[in-house]
């Protein structure tokens, strides 16, 4: 199965080239539009190596020729315009491969940053239905595959046609009869050793699939080793490893086989090949049809066109993977993106300020994905300025979907949400997100320092700003414990840092941001006794004088909400108070409350 899958990713990778998919993959051009007399200058360069290609062996030609010359002038004559052939050869390879880069790597930054920046743009919908492995190949792997083609393959394929037609032409010139030998025996051979070389590739490939299956192996042990350790499985693992390494071997060997043979049948053909024409060249020369020099010169062409014939097949296969790349590409950008500027968030218009009432009126929705399924059912109801909303339920209830409809992650199938009586929908999104503030369960803290971290809520707060805002969060006192204080590296995900830590920390981030609205989704469920007290501290600070959502398993943390909602299979089975809910006699909250507390 693995392996299927990997042939048919490679396989998907090369995209037969029609004029649709060209005329598709040439939109990116617009790219390389503003370097396009850059590009015109490295084909000149290219097309000026090909002519001095082209040359060589014709003025290898007269150079023997000249050996019948009474004096040795001619013969030093051509040596000097061969030095000066290869002197402006190097020129031109300078100035075709430093061309061709600059445009290339301007071309594709620009490429690059257009891709992330429509990335960040996509609907939520879109990152629920994709991996992120798959979404960072884009932007590496497959703009790498278009540098090297537009870099090396694009060019090499166009300088290789043209020492075909040239090659040809100039075969043509010198000896038609031997050009016919030539062109009866050379394609076959190049055909052949094309079809071979599939052969071999497949063989190649199948070997890789099993150093990937044999990689995978490492990748789950390594991931799962407190499993393995746990189950003491360390025997079995090596076992597993063992095989997938002997058929590596095996799969190896039988390709290394056939590889020995196509070399076998490369020398064979080839060398066979240059006897044939030069025997058939000699016999011209012989009957006084052909020089010497002319005949050598025409070994030369043959063995020009005869290895662009072979290597412009698998610059053809690059060029096809490039065009797979392409349309990968492009199925990204023309994904429909959210209407939102690329302008600094902590800047609002007055026009757009929010003060924090919040109104649900028959919210109904449903995942793009599973539309069958409706999450939330006609939820209704009203939260005004500065209170706290606590919302409840069994999982899969519909909690966090609600607050993701709030920050406009998703809209609702039907219904309305407004917030100051205004539909939600009518705000701009830069505006209405740089307002809200959230404060998740598993905190992502982002690779650097603990202050850029906490400037993440906003970027041009102040030292003081920040260090106060860590103060809120109870924060302060264990980031000076750190030898380099606020620019302490957190590592990847925040790995070096406790969950309490990273949780303060996303909280002192929140209190930079100041928000209207501020939503906590099971921010402390994770924590320990202590590590909890010091958070709920800081989220009870932080939510003063503003409207709070917050999700909680634990019922004991939301019992001071201005409002409790409670959801149940995406419907909202009762609202109030704490108070007010434990008097329902069979109330879905009352019923909760008592089984944590006996739980507990």
């Amino acid at each position: 199965m693995a392996n299927e899958q990997i042939e048919k990713k490679e396989e998907d990778k090369k995209k037969r080239i029609t004029k649709e998919s060209l005329k598709r993959a040439l939109r990116l051009f617009k790219y390389l539009k503003p370097y396009r007399w850059k590009y015109v200058a490295g084909l000149v360069f290219l097309f000026l190596t090909s002519v001095a290609s082209l040359a060589f062996p014709k003025m290898i030609g007269m150079m023997l020729n000249a050996a019948k010359a009474p004096s040795v002038d001619q013969i030093d004559t051509w040596a000097i315009y061969l030095l000066i052939l290869f002197a402006l050869q190097s020129v031109f390879s300078y100035f075709r491969v430093v061309l061709f880069v600059s445009v290339t790597e301007n071309t594709l930054a620009d490429l690059r940053r257009a891709t992330y920046s429509h990335l960040v743009r996509m609907h939520m919908n879109f990152f629920s239905m994709r991996r992120i492995g798959e979404l960072t190949s884009r932007i590496s792997s497959d703009i790498s595959l278009l540098q090297d083609t537009l870099t090396t393959t694009l060019a090499e394929f166009l300088r290789q046609f043209l020492v075909i037609v040239g090659g040809i032409t100039a075969l043509t010139f010198i000896s038609y009869k031997l050009t016919l030998v030539m062109l009866a025996i050379v394609p076959a051979v190049v055909i052949f050793a094309v079809f071979f070389g599939r052969k071999i590739r497949k063989l190649s490939k199948a070997t890789q699939d099993k150093v990937a299956e044999s990689n995978t192996i490492v990748e789950e042990t390594m991931q799962g080793i407190a499993t393995v350790k746990a189950f003491a499985n360390e025997t079995y693992e090596s076992n597993r490893h063992r095989e997938s390494t002997q058929k590596i071997i095996i799969q190896a060997v039988k390709g290394g086989k056939a590889r020995a043979a196509f070399i076998s049948f490369i020398i064979f053909c080839l060398f066979g090949s240059i006897v044939a024409v030069i025997w058939r060249g000699v016999i011209l020369v012989h009957a006084g049809e052909l020089t010497f020099g002319d005949m050598f010169s025409f070994v030369l062409y043959s063995v020009f066109v005869g290895a662009s014939f072979g290597g412009i097949a698998e610059l053809y296969a690059g060029i096809q993977k490039a065009i797979g790349a392409t349309e990968r590409l492009l199925d990204i950008l023309d994904e429909p993106i959210e209407d939102i500027a690329l302008m600094d968030s902590n800047t609002v218009p007055a026009e757009h300020k929010i003060s924090g009432n919040v109104k649900f009126h028959d919210v109904h929705f449903s995942y793009a994905a599973r539309k069958e399924l409706q999450v939330l059912r006609g939820v209704s109801f009203t939260v005004d300025k500065g209170e706290s909303v606590a919302i409840v339920g069994p999982s899969g209830a519909g909690k966090t979907t609600l607050l993701q409809l709030l920050l406009r992650f998703y809209d609702p199938t039907s219904g309305s949400i407004t917030i100051d009586d205004r539909e939600i929908k009518t705000f701009p999104l830069s505006a209405l997100r740089s307002q809200m503030a959230l404060v998740p369960q598993d905190v992502l803290l982002f690779g650097g320092t603990i202050k850029e971290n906490i400037l993440y809520g906003r970027h041009n707060a102040t030292e003081e700003e920040i260090i106060e805002a860590a103060r809120k969060a109870n924060a302060h006192d264990f980031i000076m414990s750190f030898p380099k204080n606020y620019e302490t590296l957190v590592g990847e995900r925040g790995i070096s840092l406790s969950g309490g830590q990273r949780q303060r920390i996303a909280i002192a981030r929140a209190v930079l941001r100041n928000p209207s609205i501020l939503i906590l989704d099971e921010a402390t469920s994770s924590l320990d006794s202590e590590s909890e007290r010091l958070v709920q501290e800081a989220l009870e600070k932080l939510m003063q004088g503003r409207t709070s959502f917050v999700i909680a398993h634990r019922l004991s943390t939301i019992r001071k909400a201005d409002k409790i909602l409670v959801l149940e299979k995406g419907t909202l089975k009762e609202s109030g108070t704490h108070e007010q809910l434990m008097q329902l006699p069979d109330g879905l909250y009352r019923s909760l409350s008592k089984l944590q507390f006996e739980l507990t």
